[in-house]
Formats: C-alpha cells, sequence, structure tokens
C-alpha cells in the first residue's frame, strides 16, 4: 500500500504580516488576489484564514465600486 502524503497548509499572508485591516485602497496588494478575469481567488488557492479572507473580499468589491479596480479584464 502507498502511504498517503498531505500537503502542508499554506500560511496566510496577512496573519504573517501582522496585518489587522486589510485596506481597500492598498491596490497592489488586492491584485495578487484576482485572475486576469478579475474573479477573486478562493481560500483554498490563496491559503488566507477565513477573517482575512471576508475581509479581502469587502477590499476588493469597495476598490472594485471606488473604481481603483477593473471589474473585468479587457
Amino acid at each position: 500500500m502507498k502511504k498517503e502524503k498531505r500537503k502542508k497548509r499554506k500560511q496566510c499572508n496577512f496573519c504573517a504580516d501582522k496585518i489587522e485591516r486589510i485596506d481597500y485602497k492598498d491596490i497592489a496588494r488586492l491584485r495578487r488576489y484576482v485572475t486576469e478575469r478579475g474573479k477573486i481567488l478562493p481560500r483554498r488557492i490563496t491559503g488566507n484564514c477565513a477573517h482575512h479572507q471576508r475581509q479581502l473580499t469587502v477590499s476588493i468589491k469597495r476598490a472594485r465600486t471606488m473604481a481603483l479596480m477593473p471589474y473585468t479584464s479587457d
């Protein structure tokens, strides 16, 4: 029988950097969590904790509303 290897869980980047609040004006940081199509990457891919993933989603949506980020790409 084969041994199953478990992949190590990714660590939340915001917890590692000790960021408590995600700012919607920090576009450079938010761009990392959006695909080329403009979709928000899920938690299982980014490795964020649930708390920061919810903050991230709200911040991206705010940035889109304020026209700091596009809804889709060209």
